[in-house]
């Protein structure tokens, strides 16, 4: 599966030049929901909701979600191999909760230091 990240999605809402292959949206794709939340904040805070709410949805609909579950909370209170913001700590432990469950699991990310913690954990990375 290719857990997916806020600055991919966001990429291909906004339409941004760096913006993830049509395909993408066609794989088995999974992330936490904390991921729903960043998206609709970017959203919301610059009033993008008429003109680019409807990508969001259909994009979100796409996702396999992971609840924020109290061994992947646990996981993230745990030190890390790198220096890493707290949300991505959150999503790096939901990453690890599922590979833990016996899932495959790559990283789609533009966020270049959720990237390198994936990479420290031995995650494999998405290419887009």
């Amino acid at each position: 599966m290719i857990y997916i990240d806020s600055s991919v999605l966001l990429a291909d809402v906004l339409a941004e030049p760096r913006s993830p292959p049509e395909t993408l949206w066609d794989e088995d794709l999974a992330s936490s929901r904390l991921l729903a939340y960043e998206v609709w904040n970017r959203i919301h805070a610059n009033g993008l909701i008429t003109s680019h709410g409807e990508r969001a949805r259909a994009l979100l609909a796409r996702i396999s979600w992971t609840e924020m579950s109290q061994v992947a909370l646990a996981r993230a209170l745990e030190p890390w191999p790198t220096a890493l913001r707290t949300l991505d700590t959150l999503h790096l432990a939901t990453m690890d909760f599922l590979r833990r469950r016996g899932g495959s699991v790559e990283l789609a990310s533009y966020d270049n230091r959720l990237l390198a913690g994936a990479r420290a954990l031995g995650i494999s990375i998405a290419a887009l």
